[in-house]
């Protein structure tokens, strides 16, 4: 009996032990509030990304605007999302027009922050102009935090942990 305890607890140690050296990061949750400019047309389609540090495009984060016919006019994601063509159903919304704001919940790994990594918030509407860059800041734990100005269809954008 006593063998059997004690093989049992050492089991249950080693299987600990096993567990506690997995890395299990689970992604923080961020509420990003984009607020756009008063411009006057058609809805805008906005990609969220994670820009690596050699400035490469690394995961789409989200994406507004969800007919899949006008991804093509955000010319640079389209080029790295047009290869791989991911599934990205669970992370898109409507389209969002001149003056309005919305409110998405994204996901950014832990490891990513204060790692040389970027956020790319990228616009184009129908028969307008597309912006490459309308907001792009480093992903640090300070600048997560703050107001970012657009310079095309977005106004500014805010994030907050969720």
């Amino acid at each position: 009996m006593f063998k059997k305890v004690s093989f049992l607890s050492f089991l249950t140690l080693l299987v600990l032990g096993f567990y506690s050296f997995t890395n299990n990061v689970d992604p923080i949750k961020y509420k990003c509030m984009v607020q756009m400019t008063n411009y006057t047309g058609e809805g805008a389609y906005i990609v969220i990304s994670l820009i690596n540090p050699k400035g490469d495009y690394e995961e789409t984060l989200y994406v507004q605007g969800d007919d899949s016919e006008w991804y093509n006019t955000l010319e640079s994601w389209w080029k790295f999302y047009g290869k791989k063509r991911n599934n990205i159903d669970a992370i898109t919304g409507a389209t969002i027009s001149g003056g309005e704001r919305t409110i998405s919940v994204i996901s950014i790994d832990d490891s990513k922050i204060n790692a040389g990594y970027k956020i790319r918030f990228e616009t184009a509407v129908e028969d307008q102009e597309y912006y490459q860059t309308d907001v792009e800041f480093p992903l640090t734990t300070e600048s997560i935090k703050g107001k970012h100005e657009g310079t095309g269809f977005i106004r500014y954008v805010r994030m907050m942990p969720y």
